[in-house]
C-alpha cells in the first residue's frame, strides 16, 4: 500500500514540489505573518508584547530619519539600476563577440569580485575612500592636483564610494546573466541581419536588446530588491551604522538600529512591512509595464 502510493504518478508531482512548499511556509510565509503582527505590538526583549494598533505606522510617517533612510535607498538603487543594467549587458555582448580574444580570462576577471566578502571589500574601499595619508583616491585625485577630499563625510561622494563598491562587486554577476540569455539567441538571426546589410549597431538594437528582454527584466528585478535592501555596504563603508548626518543610512539599517540597537522590535517590524511595500509595488509596477502579465497569443 505504501509502495503504491510513494510510485503513484499522482502523488509525485506533489512529493517533489513538498520542500519547497515547507520551506516557503516555514521560512517565508511564518517569518512575514510574524513581523506583520509584531508590527502592531510594542515588542521589546524582555516584557510581554503589548497591542499599540497602528501606533507605529502612524510614528513611522512622521519619522524624518526615516524618510531620510529611504531617500538615501532609492537614490542607490536609481544610481545602480544605471549602472548594472546597461553596463554588464555590453560587457556581455562584447565578451560573447566572435572577435573576442581571452574570453574566459575576462570572465573569470569581472566574477571574480563577487566572490569576495562583502565586510572584506567594504574595509577595502573604506581604505581607499579614507581620509588617511596615502588612501588610494586621494593620491590618485593628487596627481592632477586635486586636493583630498573627505569622500565619507559628504552626501554625493558617499554615495560615489557606495556606488563604486556595488560596480565593483555586482557588474560581474549581471554580466554571467546577459551571456546566458545570449547563448539562448540563435546565430541564424545575426547571419540573416549581416546578409540584409544590417550594421552591429543594428544587429544591437534590433535583435540583441528585445531578445534579451526577459533576462534585462529579472536583472531589473533583482536589482531593485538589492537596492532597497542594501545594508551590510553601507555599515561597512561607515565602519558602523552611524555615518555623519545619516548620509549612509538605509531602510536595512534603520531597520536595524530600531530592531537591534534599541530594542524596538514593534517598530522595527513596521519598518520591514513597509520597505516590504515598497519593493513589491515599485517591482510589481515594473512588472506591469514591461508586459510580464500579459498572456501570449
Amino acid at each position: 500500500m505504501i509502495k503504491r502510493f510513494l510510485y503513484s504518478q499522482k502523488v509525485a508531482p506533489y512529493v517533489f514540489v513538498l520542500p519547497f512548499i515547507l520551506i516557503f511556509l516555514i521560512f517565508w510565509v511564518y517569518p512575514l505573518g510574524s513581523s506583520l503582527s509584531m508590527s502592531f505590538q510594542k515588542v521589546t526583549l524582555g516584557q510581554d508584547a503589548q497591542w499599540v494598533g497602528f501606533d507605529n505606522y502612524t510614528k513611522l510617517m512622521g519619522d524624518k530619519t526615516f524618510f531620510k533612510a529611504v531617500a538615501n535607498s532609492a537614490i542607490y538603487m536609481v544610481l545602480t539600476l544605471v549602472i548594472l543594467i546597461p553596463f554588464p549587458m555590453l560587457f556581455a555582448v562584447l565578451i560573447n563577440s566572435k572577435l573576442m580574444w581571452a574570453r574566459e580570462f575576462f570572465k573569470s576577471s569581472f566574477f571574480f569580485p563577487a566572490l569576495t566578502s562583502v565586510v572584506v571589500a567594504g574595509t577595502i574601499f573604506r581604505l581607499m575612500f579614507g581620509e588617511m595619508e596615502g588612501s588610494m583616491i586621494n593620491s590618485i585625485l593628487g596627481l592632477f592636483g586635486i586636493e583630498p577630499m573627505k569622500f565619507l563625510k559628504g552626501q554625493v561622494t558617499g554615495y560615489i564610494a557606495l556606488v563604486a563598491l556595488a560596480t565593483w562587486r555586482w557588474t560581474g554577476v549581471n554580466m554571467l546573466y546577459f551571456l546566458s540569455g545570449l547563448k539562448n539567441i540563435p546565430d541564424d538571426y545575426y547571419e540573416a541581419a549581416s546578409i540584409d546589410g544590417a550594421s552591429r549597431f543594428q544587429k544591437f538594437t534590433k535583435i540583441t536588446m528585445p531578445l534579451l528582454k526577459p533576462t534585462s527584466i529579472y536583472v531589473l528585478t533583482i536589482s531593485i530588491y538589492a537596492g532597497l535592501a542594501m545594508f551590510i555596504e553601507s555599515m561597512m563603508l561607515w565602519n558602523g551604522n552611524n555615518s555623519p548626518k545619516n548620509i549612509g543610512l538605509t531602510i536595512v539599517g534603520y531597520l536595524y538600529r530600531q530592531g537591534i540597537e534599541k530594542n524596538n522590535l514593534g517598530y522595527a517590524a513596521a519598518v520591514g512591512i513597509v520597505l516590504l511595500a515598497i519593493t513589491m509595488i515599485i517591482n510589481l509596477t515594473q512588472l506591469a509595464f514591461s508586459g510580464m502579465f500579459k498572456k501570449e497569443d
